[in-house]
């Protein structure tokens, strides 16, 4: 996988095209030899971000890469360019290994390439992605999704997640760790999405659960009930059920162990309580119980998340 080819036009992000061109570019020669050989793909003269970009070939030349690389589409709800979209899908069918990062994934599901296939993106767009091809299996949790001949990335540090996952895949561990040593970053980060995605609540003042949902989150460390809810709530628990549903997706009780989850990160990032009290004060009851709905919702164990946004503390057990 030796040529890597970067497929830009008009409005892609600047983030996630650099942080490619940085690790599959010249500056990292002598970490494996040979390194990769790395071309930029365009219809001509394109604007990224603030920059303008002048390609070294065109988008025709893209089929002729082992590797493909979309970065970062900024116009989600627009139709990415027919020409990028063919170029793509030309370079799959040629036998290029294709590469999204961030919501790239937008151009390689208008090419058809994620049809069938599970996928991902930044977490912000993943609904938008899967209402507009329902065809893709959409993991909103994961930091990269690889499917072989096709991969994707979740939002912006991601991508560097993935290149690196590539690296590794063409010439091993030991390299992917030197690559992450230059670029002071973790060769692998434990966890996906799910450690950085706000919890959604009715915006709206009139909603039926507007004054229910902050008398809950000024009560989390209680044993509360569905029946507890719907009394404060002044409704039944079916109906409670039914506002819940609509306003965030899931159950009352789904949403109250979401919320516990999010008030153990918020200590976890801003105390130094240990575990067993970060429990009693989510309502979780016990360290036991706190890391393993933590650990299966968020995706690793509370002492990493603190590590990860915090530092690790002597007192922080």
């Amino acid at each position: 996988m030796g040529t890597v080819a970067l497929a830009v036009t008009d409005g892609m992000l600047h983030f996630e095209l650099a942080v490619a061109y940085e690790v599959f570019g010249g500056g990292l020669t002598g970490a494996a030899e040979p390194w990769y050989s790395l071309a930029v793909h365009g219809p001509g003269a394109v604007r990224v971000g603030r920059f303008r970009l002048e390609p070294d070939h065109g988008l025709d030349r893209l089929p002729y890469a082992e590797t493909v690389i979309v970065p970062g589409w900024a116009r989600v709800d627009e139709d990415p360019p027919a020409d990028l979209v063919d170029a793509v899908r030309a370079a799959h069918e040629a036998g290029a290994r294709v590469v999204s990062l961030c919501t790239g994934a937008f151009v390689l599901a208008a090419a058809g390439l994620l049809d069938g296939r599970r996928a991902t993106t930044h977490w912000a767009h993943t609904r938008a992605l899967a209402a507009r091809y329902p065809r893709v299996e959409v993991d909103p949790d994961v930091l990269y999704v690889d499917n072989g001949s096709v991969l994707t990335s979740a939002g912006k540090a991601a991508a560097m997640d993935l290149c690196l996952h590539l690296v590794r895949l063409d010439h091993g561990s030991a390299v992917a760790n030197t690559v992450a040593r230059r670029l002071v970053v973790p060769p692998q980060r434990a966890g996906g999405q799910a450690q950085f995605v706000p919890a959604p609540v009715p915006a709206q003042d009139d909603h039926p659960l507007t004054e229910l949902l902050p008398w809950v989150t000024a009560r989390l460390d209680r044993a509360l009930t569905v029946e507890d809810l719907a009394r404060q709530a002044n409704m039944s628990s079916r109906n409670l059920g039914r506002h819940f549903r609509s306003a965030t997706g899931t159950t009352p009780l789904q949403w109250l162990l979401t919320q516990r989850i999010r008030r153990a990160q918020e200590l976890l990032e801003t105390t130094a309580d240990s575990i067993a009290a970060i429990a009693t004060a989510t309502g979780m009851g016990t360290a036991t119980t706190l890391r393993r709905h933590f650990n299966r919702t968020v995706g690793v164990p509370p002492d990493a998340y603190r590590r990860t946004f915090r530092g690790a503390r002597p007192d922080a057990r």
